[in-house]
C-alpha cells in the first residue's frame, strides 16, 4: 500500500550521513585488508590474542567486509533494503562499542551512542526516503 507522505529531511540527512560514513569505513577496511594481504609485516602481532588468525587471514576478512560495507553505503543512496539492514547492524555495533567507551570517554561515547541511535532511526523509519530525496 503506497502512502502519500512527505520525506523527512532530517531522516534523509541522517541516512546520507550513514551512507557516506559506511562508504568511508568500507574504504578504510579494504585498505587495511590490502595492507595485511600484500605486506603482512605492517601490523604488530602480539602473543596475547583472542582469535588465532594470521595477518593475511585478517587482511582477507577486512578486505571482504570493506567491499560489503562500500556496496552497502552505495546501496543506501538508492534506498536498498539490504543496505539499510547492513547499516542498522553496523550502527548497532558502533553504538554498543561506544557505550563501552562511556567510562573512559564520556563525551565522545555519548556523541557516538546518540549518532548511532539517530542513524538506526533514520534507516529503519525513513530509509527509503533518500532514494526520493
Amino acid at each position: 500500500m503506497a502512502q502519500n507522505r512527505t520525506p523527512s529531511s532530517a531522516a534523509v540527512g541522517w541516512t546520507g550521513f550513514a551512507a557516506f560514513m559506511m562508504f568511508l569505513l568500507g574504504v578504510w577496511w579494504a585498505m587495511a585488508g590490502l595492507a595485511g594481504i600484500l605486506k603482512d609485516e605492517i601490523f604488530v602481532v602480539t602473543p596475547k590474542y583472542v582469535f588465532k588468525f594470521n595477518v593475511t587471514a585478517w587482511g582477507w576478512i577486512h578486505l571482504l567486509m570493506g567491499i560489503v560495507v562500500i556496496l552497502a553505503g552505495v546501496g543506501l543512496f538508492q534506498g536498498a533494503v539490504w543496505a539499510r539492514t547492513v547499516g542498522v547492524l553496523i550502527a548497532g555495533i558502533s553504538g554498543l562499542i561506544a557505550f563501552a567507551w562511556l567510562p573512559a570517554y564520556p563525551i565522545w561515547g555519548f556523541i557516538f551512542v546518540t549518532a548511532s541511535v539517530f542513524v538506526i532511526w533514520a534507516l529503519t523509519v525513513h530509509g527509503r526516503d533518500i532514494a526520493g530525496g
